[in-house]
């Protein structure tokens, strides 16, 4: 029986990291938390799709102008601490906008979309100098069972959070101050996880060659000619296509299942508790069988979620049911967080890894804007059309994940 090594500093370092952003994501989760403070302001459809929209959108758009600017530097960390301070302020505004300014929606969802714009491009910036210190400091062999480990207990620590913000939101405590101490909370728990991974000992690259951002989208279509990363980007677009149902799963049960405000804790919680037992299974599946079979299976989940909750609409089944759409959500992110991380970092280049991730997250982060066309349609057609329409584009994902590179 082999003895695993045990994990070096810098990985205990970007385990801690993952453990207090998964908490800070249990407090301000987009697509429960966020999306129902704007759903308590009146915010249209258009507008809650505009949050996750932002969200991953803002966070993958400027990494090809990112890929440019740190390809020549020797060290990546000091742009991910750079982009850290940014978000810490834009976390502290969003607090300070919804404690004081919700007696003005209109004021507070514009300054409030505001401030998430500019953390997810700040988020942008930190995502690919954040990889590339992964890449550098936990070998190839060792990154499922890493990331699987931040999956697995930050998982639980978000859980933690989700009964948190069930009691504060079940508590006497007003609107918007319930909102507010949620926010704060996730706050503290954001900056904690940026100052953490920027204490890693991150080593040197060797120097490449400055070739400024024309350069980089000059050398897409040389990227694309590559037949595993265009099947690979292709699954990711699908799917990222498909996310435009995700914040109307809170949305449609608060305002169509009339369910009360203090179910967005146990959605978090149903969310946060699926992760650690999944990741479990998804560890053994990337040991086992690869990333490609992650990202098949997760794409069935994924698709599964937006279906069962609208059976559970029509059906008028028990509100405990519905969490299984959650369950279903939850499953399948993690897989995708374990899967698309690995099968991106194995059939990139390492001469051309930052031109790949860069590559990868600029073009789909166009596509993750969908949900706002979900919300357009929401407003027009109601939420079955949309959940249906995900559905749909996550069954195509499943079909074309038959082109990934199997070795990868």
């Amino acid at each position: 029986m082999t003895t695993r090594a045990p994990w070096n500093r810098n990985e205990r370092l970007g385990i801690l990291n993952g453990w207090a952003v998964f908490l800070g994501d249990g407090f301000m989760s987009v697509a429960v938390v966020l999306t129902g403070f704007a759903a308590r302001l009146g915010a249209p459809n258009w507008v809650i799709g505009l949050l996750p929209a932002i969200a991953g959108g803002g966070w993958m758009l400027p990494q090809l102008l990112v890929a440019a600017r740190v390809r020549p530097l020797t060290h990546k960390l000091p742009v991910y601490r750079s982009a850290a301070m940014v978000r810490t302020a834009t976390y502290i505004f969003m607090v300070l906008a919804a404690a004081l300014l919700a007696d003005r929606p209109a004021l507070c969802l514009t300054l409030f979309i505001v401030a998430m714009s500019l953390n997810a491009l700040a988020s942008g910036v930190s995502g690919l100098p954040f990889l590339e210190v992964v890449s550098k400091t936990v070998p190839s062999e060792r990154r499922a069972r890493f990331f699987g480990t931040r999956n697995l207990y930050g998982g639980l620590l978000a859980f933690g959070a989700g009964l948190l913000v069930r009691a504060i939101l079940g508590s006497e405590l007003a609107f918007p101050l319930n909102y507010a101490l949620i926010l704060a909370l996730g706050t503290v728990a954001f900056t904690f996880g940026y100052w953490v991974f920027g204490l890693v000992q991150e080593p040197a690259d060797t120097p490449l060659d400055r070739q400024g951002t024309r350069a980089e989208f000059r050398a897409i279509p040389e990227t694309l000619r590559d037949p595993h990363f265009r099947a690979f980007l292709t699954v990711r677009l699908l799917l990222a296509a498909a996310s435009m149902s995700d914040p109307f799963l809170a949305v449609y049960a608060l305002r169509e299942l009339h369910y009360p405000a203090a179910t967005l804790g146990t959605f978090v919680m149903a969310l946060t508790g699926a992760a650690p037992l999944s990741n479990i299974v998804w560890q053994r599946v990337a040991e086992r069988k690869g990333s490609r079979r992650i990202i098949r299976y997760a794409s069935v989940f994924y698709g599964l979620a937006p279906l069962w909750a609208l059976t559970v609409g029509l059906l008028h089944l028990p509100s405990w049911t519905y969490l299984l759409a959650f369950i279903l959500t939850s499953t399948a992110a993690q897989g995708f967080n374990l899967g698309h991380t690995n099968h991106l970092l194995n059939i990139a280049p390492e001469h051309a890894r930052s031109r790949y991730i860069g590559t990868l997250n600029t073009l789909v982060g166009a596509a993750l804007f969908t949900p706002v066309l979900g919300g357009l349609l929401a407003d027009q057609a109601g939420y079955g059309p949309v959940f249906v329409l995900s559905g749909v584009l996550c069954a195509a994902a499943w079909v074309w994940c038959g082109k990934l590179r199997r070795d990868a």
